[in-house]
């Protein structure tokens, strides 16, 4: 096991879209090999499932060759888990914006430490590693209980690295409705035009809560240095009929800033640790200790540029539940396998939401345990 959490740490440590994606998958393919070896160890249904696959992972010559999970198989309760009930020291449960039943993920203290580190490394890149002050678009309450979290208060916590104190803005009325507190959030603003601040809310919370409240009264903030980040929630602003340029447009205005200083990213709880920001030509990247294959959704099978199909998402990071290969529930199309113009390397890919809902078939059989198979 320090073998390969030496290997980890490695990727961990360096620039996390500087591999050529040659160099970069010959490292996954090692590492998650090793990690579907422990984890059929670990699990008795997951190394039946791995066992039934049609390929066989170790002769497999590509990451696109391992065999994935449907990320709907993380919605079990209990919780898929690799580990011993005792080593479990937080469970991260998914936002549900689009299903009454959230994923829920385990985590024990490596995983959550290397969820930490991967977080901040990819986040570095795209803002520096500096502390500012922090504003947080939600409620003072978002950290949740010792042992359970959701996907807002992981988001949260994710960039607390970058902050040197927090401020929060939102608070909950008699109705249990999200208010903004306007005078906490001038405070926030006030003498801060010169300095870097950092502001995190979900995209749906940020619209209708902070800038929906604030144009209604004609409030502008003076902080053209704010580096505003946000993730989450697209579906409900397309419900309202909000997009993505006039999201950034009215939300920059809000805060005095360009709009290049918005930063959408796209992250899930199933894949901690793991964070795809938008770059400064609109694309999104996977980092060294993780990648994204694009399938058709008919063949699954990789997708030329600029096709469109189903996202499955790679990590080396999580040992504490299944979550190294998953297929998810969202569409993207490949911008290209190499060559951004932001000078980040590998596959440059944009989402393209959510598929149809469908009936997951095919995996019966992987079973749910309450404990790991040893």
């Amino acid at each position: 096991m320090q073998q390969f959490e030496d290997k980890v740490e490695s990727l961990l440590s360096m620039p996390p879209y500087g591999q050529p994606p040659e160099e970069k998958q010959a490292g996954l393919l090692e590492i998650l090999k090793s990690e579907l070896d422990y984890a059929c160890q670990r699990h008795e249904g997951y190394r039946n499932y791995v066992q039934n696959w049609p390929l066989d992972y170790q002769s497999a010559t590509h990451v696109a060759d391992l065999p994935f999970l449907p990320v709907g198989l993380l919605k079990a309760d209990p919780p898929l888990s690799l580990v011993d009930v005792g080593e479990i020291k937080r469970t991260l449960t998914s936002s549900a914006t689009t299903s009454q039943s959230p994923s829920r993920v385990v985590l024990d203290s490596p995983t959550a430490r290397r969820m930490t580190k991967g977080v901040v490394t990819i986040v570095r890149d795209f803002i520096g590693s500096e502390r500012r002050p922090y504003l947080v678009v939600d409620t003072p309450d978002f950290r949740g209980s010792s042992s359970g979290m959701g996907a807002r208060g992981a988001a949260i916590q994710g960039l607390q690295p970058f902050a040197n104190g927090i401020t929060c803005c939102l608070g909950v009325d008699k109705q249990g409705e999200l208010t903004l507190d306007q005078d906490r959030l001038k405070d926030f603003a006030k003498d801060r035009e010169d300095i870097e601040v950092l502001v995190y809310g979900f995209t749906f919370i940020l619209w209708n809560h902070l800038v929906k409240p604030l144009m209604a009264d004609g409030v502008r903030l003076n902080l053209p240095k704010a580096r505003i980040l946000h993730s989450g929630g697209w579906k409900r602003l397309q419900d309202q009929a909000v997009e993505k340029n006039e999201f950034n447009q009215q939300l920059a205005r809000t805060f005095g800033c360009s709009p290049d200083r918005i930063i959408d990213f796209y992250g899930m709880v199933e894949t901690v640790g793991v964070i795809y920001p938008d770059c400064s030509e609109g694309n999104k990247h996977g980092p060294a200790f993780g990648d994204v294959i694009v399938r058709d959704p008919l063949t699954l099978q990789p997708v030329a540029e600029g096709e469109y199909g189903i996202v499955q998402v790679c990590s080396v990071l999580p040992t504490s539940f299944p979550g190294h290969l998953l297929l998810t529930e969202d569409r993207a199309q490949v911008i290209a396998y190499d060559g951004c113009a932001c000078g980040r390397r590998g596959i440059s890919f944009r989402f393209a939401g959510r598929i149809p809902k469908t009936e997951l078939r095919g995996c019966g059989n992987l079973q749910v345990n309450r404990s790991p198979v040893n």
